[in-house]
């Protein structure tokens, strides 16, 4: 059997990432088949149906990595193959006209089906009664529309969300009245939250491009959406997405309920940033802070891969650059109440952070080494512990209590904002003596 799949989105909404990973299921399948993938937008809710929604589909598939070989096919442009089908119906007389709408009264009859992840499926149609084919403005009904559009576009495999089993008997219905041959279904389950109800805004990010502008890698987030529901076998979890369609198997595909865990995905996207090294990572934490109009303390174009050595085992997604490290970029950090408190209300502090602020004026290069070498000898030279000195220093420079490594930080923010910085915190955060 020649394999051909599609994915049939309507744009009245930014892509579910149960959405998308019923895209990538498809898309897998008919790669490893060899076959053909299909996008078919079905936009014939015109009430509903926005441009900016198609145009969040396309760019959401396009961060996937899923393209496809066929389509876009539009079901508004569809609207005379309907009527032609309906028509059909009508002429046999299975069909009718009802205030302007065309109506399939079913017959009781018992359907079957075998799913091929559920086996074997049957429903009687007691609870159908009967199907719209066409509404009364002419427009296809959603089963009357996939019915038609997946049997002259040749679909071999429907691979839907557990959503549709109840569709599936209807459609059946349709398929045999209309004389074409089935497809082969398969019905994946659905992706739930923490509270094992199906996957809502009331979890947090539910479109794929919320995850995209948070920052994270697609081929991380390809490689989480394949593991939602299926699994590659040998508890592997880091599958780039060119082994992906080597390995996918719908067979593998679990039959019960996917939970989304956003602490998995972290963490998952935490290891392709290590992965991509300093060079690679550069650019990416460029763009993110080109984005927020932010500039670097320094015109070195190495810059910001100084950074990524420094700060790339530290975060999980690309925003947190913006999240946690925007003190690298300001003018002068936010500070934190609660840290300044704790490490710089000491009235002993002042002439230490000015005589720190001396020491690293003369430092050169402007580097870790030497930085944390002149740090090192003043704090012997004043008999104090190390943490008295570096403690303050870290919140006067960042206004956070937890950074990088301090001496990194110094060397990234450069001489002029380190001097700064430092003077401001010894005589503005400070108390000073009366």
């Amino acid at each position: 059997m020649s394999v051909r799949v599609r994915f049939a989105p309507s744009p009245t909404g930014t892509l579910h990432v149960g959405s998308a990973r019923t895209a990538l299921f498809n898309w897998l399948f008919a790669k490893r088949q060899g076959g053909v993938f299909i996008l078919r937008i079905e936009d014939t809710d015109r009430k509903r149906s926005d441009p900016a929604f198609l145009q969040d589909i396309y760019e959401s598939l396009a961060f996937l990595g899923i393209k496809a070989d066929e389509g876009p096919v539009f079901q508004s442009e569809r609207q005379a193959l309907y009527r032609e089908q309906a028509d059909r119906l009508l002429k046999a007389g299975a069909a009718v006209e009802e205030e302007g709408a065309v109506v399939f009264p079913v017959p009781f009859q018992q359907v079957a089906f075998e799913d091929l992840l559920h086996g074997r499926i049957t429903v009687d149609t007691g609870l159908i009664d009967r199907i719209v084919l066409l509404k009364s403005d002419g427009s296809p009904a959603y089963n009357f529309a996939c019915v038609v559009d997946d049997a002259l576009m040749r679909i071999s495999h429907v691979i839907r969300g557990d959503d549709h089993i109840a569709n599936t008997p209807k459609q059946l219905v349709l398929y045999r009245a209309l004389g074409f041959d089935l497809p082969v279904f398969a019905h994946i389950p659905l992706i739930v939250g923490a509270d094992r109800a199906r996957l809502s805004k009331r979890q947090g990010a539910t479109s794929v491009s919320e995850y995209r502008k948070v920052g994270y890698l697609p081929e991380a987030f390809v490689n989480y959406l394949a593991l939602l529901g299926w699994s590659p076998g040998g508890n592997r979890e880091l599958v780039p997405p060119e082994e992906l369609v080597q390995l996918f198997d719908l067979s593998r595909v679990k039959k019960t309920a996917a939970q989304f865990d956003q602490r998995k995905l972290d963490w998952l996207n935490s290891q392709y940033l290590k992965r991509l090294g300093p060079a690679r990572l550069a650019p990416l934490l460029s763009e993110r802070a080109a984005g927020r109009g932010w500039r670097a303390p320094s015109d070195d174009p190495a810059w910001f891969e100084r950074l990524a050595r420094v700060i790339g085992d530290r975060i999980k997604v690309l925003e947190d650059i913006e999240e946690e490290h925007a003190f690298f970029f300001a003018d002068s950090p936010v500070y934190d109440e609660a840290a300044v408190e704790k490490y710089l209300r000491d009235g002993e502090l002042a002439p230490r952070l000015l005589a720190l602020n001396e020491r690293l004026a003369g430092v050169e290069p402007f580097e870790a080494p030497g930085l944390e070498a002149a740090a090192r000898a003043l704090i012997e030279e004043l008999g104090i512990e190390a943490k008295a000195l570096i403690h303050p220093v870290r919140v006067a420079l960042t206004g956070r209590s937890v950074s990088p490594p301090l001496f990194d930080v110094i060397a990234l923010l450069g001489r002029d904002r380190v001097r700064r910085r430092l003077d401001y915190a010894a005589t503005h955060l400070v108390p000073q003596p009366r």
